[in-house]
């Protein structure tokens, strides 16, 4: 179903393996690629649990924009462990102006779409995204 505002249709698969990642732990991440050609969000890689906050910046792309989410485990000052899915947008500054502006215009629809996020981070370079800010963001 597109969306009037952006033109953008989001694939079953995103919401599916979103679903998976938040309720069963299936997945670790969830990087999402718009396809320019038919106007539509789709699952471009997905995180096993075992994998690492380090596996998953490997995979965002130097210089082209992608939506991630990412499920972060952490232990609380009061020593409970606890777990916070991130929304990431990571628009690097290398990447086309147009790219960019059709992730920008169509980032909230699609975080409309997944329902659970509970941190949003925007990235333009690997040091926006780094862990010391993942634990920051989600204490």
């Amino acid at each position: 179903m597109a969306n009037s505002a952006s033109g953008m249709a989001v694939n079953d698969e995103c919401k599916l393996k979103f679903l998976e990642l938040k309720a069963k732990r299936n997945h670790r991440f969830i990087v999402f690629k718009i396809d320019e050609k038919i106007q539509q969000v789709s699952v471009e890689k997905v995180g096993s649990p075992e994998e690492t906050y380090d596996d998953f910046t490997a995979c965002m792309p130097a210089n082209e924009c992608r939506y991630a989410v990412f499920d972060f485990d952490f232990i609380t000052d009061e020593n409970c462990q606890k777990s916070k899915i991130f929304f990431i947008a990571w628009s690097p500054d290398t990447s086309r102006v147009r790219s960019k502006m059709l992730y920008a215009s169509s980032k909230d629809r699609f975080k409309r779409e997944l329902d659970g996020i509970q941190v949003e981070l925007q990235a333009t370079d690997p040091s926006e995204m780094s862990i010391d800010i993942i634990k920051g963001r989600a204490l």
